[in-house]
């Protein structure tokens, strides 16, 4: 629905007769917020990992999680990994963007995280907000994918990132863009939380069901 909305407003112009609004402008992602790239700290060094510490999101996590929202990724990182690292701490709402291997992944941090260097992210200007970047780079994939260059393998980097054109919608749009979005967000992060809780309940149960160490007997009433 959200999405749907983006590409009415956005794409095809629809509330305005087809046509961009005068009063928009015709700029680039940098315009949009602050791209940040990633990075990854020594993996010789033991104390620079954790299993419960900051997140720090890798694209093989984005490759493994099809959630729009992520928390953590499979390795988390600790304050001094982090100090020791060109890795930089992004609040909830940034846009993750997997910028190599592959180009395109896409995810909304739902608390503060940071990625390796196979990221270039975008922390959303408040007068933007998550949702419209988040459905501008859905949209313009291609266009991004068309910019990356390499020779063993594509990348986009930080410069191409911060270079690709963007619409720039007036502030009163794009806020009501953001009240739109904000109650459907709010209800997939939610239920995307629940399906990952359930998730592991589930993980956890069945091998000992398969195993017999325990029975259905034992979990009670299931309604």
């Amino acid at each position: 629905m959200a999405q749907a909305i983006f590409k009415s407003w956005f794409v095809d112009f629809e509330p305005f007769g087809g046509e961009m609004p005068s009063d928009w402008q015709e700029g680039t992602i940098s315009d949009l917020g602050d791209v940040v790239g990633g990075s990854t700290p020594s993996k010789a060094k033991s104390e620079y990992y954790t299993r419960h510490g900051i997140a720090w999101i890798t694209p093989k996590d984005l490759s493994v999680n099809k959630s729009k929202f992520i928390a953590h990724g499979a390795d988390d990182i600790t304050e001094l990994g982090l100090r020791n690292s060109s890795a930089r701490l992004m609040p909830r709402g940034t846009v993750l963007f997997s910028s190599r291997a592959p180009i395109g992944y896409i995810a909304i941090a739902s608390g503060g995280v940071c990625t390796n260097q196979g990221f270039k992210s975008i922390i959303p200007k408040d007068s933007v907000g998550t949702a419209y970047i988040y459905y501008y780079l859905i949209e313009n994939l291609q266009t991004i994918e068309n910019m990356a260059s390499g020779s063993t393998f594509k990348e986009v980097s930080g410069s191409t990132m911060k270079s690709v054109p963007a619409i720039i919608p007036d502030d009163d749009t794009l806020r009501r863009f953001q009240e739109e979005c904000a109650p459907i967000f709010e209800k997939q992060e939610l239920l995307e939380a629940e399906n990952a809780n359930l998730a592991e309940i589930r993980d956890a149960l069945l091998p000992r069901l398969m195993s017999g160490e325990l029975s259905v007997a034992d979990l009670g009433d299931v309604k």
